[in-house]
């Protein structure tokens, strides 16, 4: 449904997005992750056709965003950054008006209109202008022009931002609903989005593709993935330390949190183990130690600190240990 092949933007000497590519399918909800800067909303804005790339090609539906923009966007749902709105018309008009501007006439806008208007929430808001809109209802304005026209993809820029806990759990189910049946790519800086609502995530740094892959396969990544926790009883943190860490499974293990009761110990596996023998060997060692476990398990990778280690640069890395 989208495809892009060596995306580059450059303003003056900046080359914002450098040799960008992907595709999104039918039934894929793919998360857009980086830092700022990094080039996430230029390359949606290229991808709806909102501004041309220096080089390379966006396929929209089959369709060449450059050559044949009008049958590209008609297939778009689009909702940009900061959510822009005429704030002099009220809710409802609003939407009329981006309902008619996707085509729709007579009963199809009414009932396009609401359609929206209860897949977001925004009956008690209807009739408000949408200068007197909180941040939040505003966002859901925004959105739901997006899906007004029920388009086959999605491309939505930070979707959750300015929304209260409830309202982010509202759009996030709304997003999984729909990317059963649309190609959806959003951007976000929340990491739970990711693990919430995508099938797969890219991550983006310098204008460049860092990382590719599902939620699962990311983490894979992680310094902590298969790491196995323990907290032991009454045992000295360094003789924990040294006793876990000769384990032949084990590459190292860490004191988390040594307390005058208990050692917080973190061991790490020779590998991404995700299949327990770590965490058996552990036991069996504790057992013959005679040592009391008051905490035993495994570690998933944490999207977190794959995001750092990819994308923040050495020297703060280095500084950071």
């Amino acid at each position: 449904m989208i495809k892009v092949e060596n995306l580059v933007k450059t303003f003056g000497p900046k080359r914002a997005v450098d040799g960008v590519s992907f595709s999104v399918e039918r039934g894929e909800v793919l998360g857009f992750l980086g830092p700022n800067g990094a080039g996430k909303s230029t390359s949606m804005r290229m991808i709806t056709g909102f501004i041309p790339p220096t080089e390379g090609k966006v396929f929209v539906g089959g369709y060449d965003m450059v050559e044949n923009p009008i049958p590209a966007k008609r297939m778009i749902g689009y909702l940009p950054e900061n959510a822009p709105a005429y704030t002099d018309m009220t809710v409802n008009g609003f939407l009329n008006f981006a309902a008619e501007l996707r085509g729709l006439r007579g009963e199809d806008r009414k009932k396009a209109v609401n359609r929206v208007v209860e897949m977001c929430f925004l009956e008690g808001v209807i009739h408000q202008s949408v200068d007197t809109l909180s941040k939040g209802y505003r966002h859901r304005t925004c959105f739901a022009q997006s899906i007004i026209h029920d388009p086959d993809i999605l491309v939505l820029d930070e979707p959750t931002d300015g929304l209260d806990p409830n309202q982010k759990h509202e759009v996030r189910n709304l997003i999984r609903r729909m990317g059963e049946k649309k190609a959806i790519i959003f951007s976000t800086h929340i990491l739970e989005e990711v693990e919430a609502v995508c099938s797969r995530a890219i991550i983006i740094d310098r204008g460049k593709i860092v990382a590719n892959g599902t939620p699962e396969e990311l983490k894979q990544r992680s310094d902590y993935a298969g790491a196995v926790s323990v907290r032991v009883l009454g045992v000295p943190g360094e003789t924990v330390r040294q006793r876990l860490g000769a384990i032949p499974l084990a590459r190292k293990a860490a004191i988390v949190r040594e307390a005058p009761e208990y050692v917080h110990a973190r061991v790490y596996p020779q590998g991404n183990q995700r299949n327990g023998e770590l965490a058996r060997s552990i036991a069996e060692v504790s057992l013959k130690e005679g040592w009391k476990i008051e905490e035993l398990h495994t570690e998933e990778g944490r999207l977190d600190e794959v995001f750092r280690a990819i994308t923040l640069p050495d020297t703060v890395k280095e500084n950071n240990r």
